[in-house]
């Protein structure tokens, strides 16, 4: 005997549908643990790749060069995890694009002091 996996009343180890709540039991391997939040804050786990990249040059941005790029992927990360809503990201993403904005503000103004000299 074994608990069904819907209603958990015992049913014997064969069966392929419930008896008590008439839910198909499926058969097979079974699906991997959902990652926990720690893991997914840890690990790159079902996060987007853009939303990695973009938090990484959203660090790289207090360089100030690398900020426009940060900008940009930033926007596509979001365009990404918005098209795939079971991927994880956002934080990073819009880290990036904040970091982008400052550092691309702060490269304009550098390149506008520099035109009047």
């Amino acid at each position: 005997m074994i608990p069904c996996p819907h209603c958990a009343e015992q049913i014997l180890e064969d069966e392929r549908v419930c008896r008590w709540c008439r839910t198909p039991i499926l058969r097979g391997p079974t699906a991997a643990p959902a990652p926990s939040a720690v893991e997914r804050m840890l690990l790159p786990v079902g996060r987007s790749v853009w939303a990695i990249v973009a938090g990484y040059l959203g660090l790289f941005s207090l360089l100030v060069c690398p900020a426009p790029l940060a900008l940009i992927v930033s926007i596509v990360a979001m365009v990404d995890l918005r098209n795939h809503p079971e991927k994880h990201g956002w934080g990073r993403t819009i880290f990036g694009l904040i970091m982008g904005i400052l550092g691309t503000a702060a490269l304009v103004a550098i390149g506008i002091a520099r035109l009047d000299k």
